[in-house]
């Protein structure tokens, strides 16, 4: 959602050296972007505030002479190391009452997440930007094949994502059934947080016996993957593959797949979206209304 704002950063300033910050599960992602020119991995525990910590990563920044540093997350302690680094311009959104920390702020207007952090490319409060590009990722083609020989599969094959660690709410429930039915291998990708979901679906089940490297070129082999509203179906996405995007309780409005092969499914009813982790009606209809032959004919005109 972030590679928008990377882009249009490149094209404003030729000769940008842009440097990313982030945790060690995102950054196999940084290094296939190509805008990017160098990842520095922070692995902060989930919600740890580690001030101490902070303080010196910051200024081990310090002596990169950074210009600028934008910051997306919204939290307070997310901003302390660009301010630790003493960094002369911080931009992100106001977020946890970050005045100090940041000063170039920005005002949420609850766009989607894409334009949301594009916007941060330009002036507080200027128009939103549009149109924006579509993500990319770099996957190598010989990296790529070697993938898919060390995990045994068959030269064409598809992805299936059943996972969402959101939520029960962002799970379809007919993966299984889909499975028996494709006319090709499936292979399941998902984090170990997602063995629940891809238990009792035919095929070669991966979830959390991949890297997240390994993953992506997973899926830059597969001849088409059908997704949750997840990081795997923007992974699809990115890598330009036939998707079907499955949406239930979140928005396509809000985090859609930016890809011109993505077929979105989203019924959009009365009660959606609730963006609740599980079904506060208890019905699930959002998802389970969804047929699976629905998702077959999107995928023959697709892939």
């Amino acid at each position: 959602m972030a590679q928008p704002l990377l882009a249009r950063l490149r094209a404003r300033h030729p000769g940008l050296r842009l440097e990313a910050l982030g945790a060690p599960w995102v950054a196999p992602v940084l290094r296939r972007m190509p805008e990017v020119d160098e990842v520095i991995e922070a692995d902060f525990r989930r919600g740890a505030l580690q001030l101490a910590a902070r303080w010196r990563l910051g200024r081990s920044l310090a002596p990169r002479g950074y210009d600028t540093a934008i910051v997306l997350p919204n939290s307070w302690k997310s901003a302390l190391a660009p301010f630790f680094a003493a960094i002369p311009v911080r931009i992100g959104y106001t977020g946890e009452a970050r005045y100090g920390l940041l000063n170039r702020r920005h005002r949420a207007r609850g766009a989607p997440m894409a334009e949301h952090y594009a916007a941060l490319a330009d002036p507080p409060d200027s128009p939103e930007p549009q149109p924006l590009p579509e993500t990319r990722l770099r996957a190598d083609p010989q990296q790529v094949a070697a993938t898919a020989e060390r995990f045994g599969l068959p030269r064409e094959y598809c992805v299936l994502c059943p996972g969402a660690q959101y939520g029960a709410a962002k799970r379809w429930p007919h993966f299984s059934e889909l499975a028996a039915r494709l006319p090709l291998p499936a292979v399941l990708l998902g984090s170990a947080r997602d063995a629940g979901a891809c238990a009792g679906v035919p095929g070669l089940d991966l979830a959390g016996k991949t890297t997240l490297d390994e993953a992506i070129d997973l899926v830059a082999g597969a001849r088409f993957v059908v997704a949750n509203d997840s990081g795997l179906m923007h992974v699809a996405a990115a890598l330009g593959r036939p998707l079907v995007a499955i949406f239930g309780s979140s928005s396509p409005a809000h985090t859609p797949p930016r890809s011109t092969r993505a077929r979105v499914l989203w019924l959009g009813l009365r009660c959606s979206p609730c963006f609740a982790r599980e079904c506060p009606l208890g019905h699930l209809r959002c998802l389970r209304d969804i047929s699976v032959e629905r998702v077959l004919a999107e995928i023959e005109r697709e892939a």
